[in-house]
Order: structure tokens, then sequence, then C-alpha cells
């Protein structure tokens, strides 16, 4: 099952906090998040270039939240996207049993999930656990929830 559910996402100095703050609550909200905005961490950061960023995360580890997280993901996805999970499953899912990931920022704050591969994206890193460890169990397990 899922031990863990951790996200992240960026506000660059150009865009506005409490906007990308709202796709985060989005995918929080479909995972049916009780007081969502005191789970998110805000860091106040500096980018590659010196830009000011804000970086915002959030970690689910209670077992209902992360089963929804993933049940409102599935149930959200193209069918473009589920084959292109499906086809990727096995190189997003690392050494670690996290499962890898990306959301388009600008699709969530349209209220969509879509996957990209875009770096200005919400980062969600799913751990898997299985005991004992085992990644083929992890991949099934990934199938079950996702694919």
């Amino acid at each position: 099952m899922i031990h863990h559910i951790t996200m992240r996402v960026i506000a660059h100095a150009t865009e506005d906090v409490s906007r990308v703050r709202e796709t985060l609550d989005f995918f929080l909200s479909g995972a049916g998040v009780k007081e969502a905005a005191k789970l998110i961490e805000e860091l106040q950061a500096e980018g590659h270039h010196g830009n000011p960023i804000t970086i915002l995360s959030v970690q689910l580890k209670k077992k209902a939240e992360c089963l929804n997280f993933a049940h409102f993901v599935r149930e959200n996805f193209s069918e473009e996207d589920v084959d292109m999970l499906r086809e990727e499953m096995p190189e997003r899912l690392d050494e670690d049993l996290v499962f890898h990931l990306r959301f388009d920022k600008q699709a969530a704050y349209l209220q969509q999930v879509k996957l990209t591969n875009s770096s200005d994206a919400i980062i969600a890193k799913v751990k898997i656990e299985t005991y004992p460890k085992n990644r083929e169990k992890a991949g099934a397990i990934v199938e079950e929830l996702f694919g």
C-alpha cells in the first residue's frame, strides 16, 4: 500500500503564490484532506539564477487520504495519460519504491489532472510499502492504484 505522499510545487517570482497554492489545494481537496491550508508548508528560497522562489510542499500520511489521492488522480486522468503512465511505470518507480509523478501546474489551476514532463510542475512522490521490500510487488500496487 501507500506509506505516504509528498507533493511540492515552486512559485516563481512572476507568479502569484496564492494561485500556485490553489493547485495543491485542488489535489488535497480531491484526496478529502480537511484543513489543507494548515498542512501546506511554505519556504522562501533563491532560484538557480538568484531569483526569489517560494517552495510549497505537503505530505499526506493518513492511509485514507493517500488512497483517496490515488483514486482522485486515476479517475481524472485522460486515457492518454493512463496509457503514458502504464508505458512509463517501470521508469517512474525507483529503487526506494517511490513512484514519481509530475502534474501540469496550469492544468491543476484550471481544476484538471494532467501529466507533464515539464520541470515547472507539481511534483508528487508516492512512497509504496511492501514487506519485505520488493520492487515487483510495489509495481503491482502502482498498477492497481494508477493503471
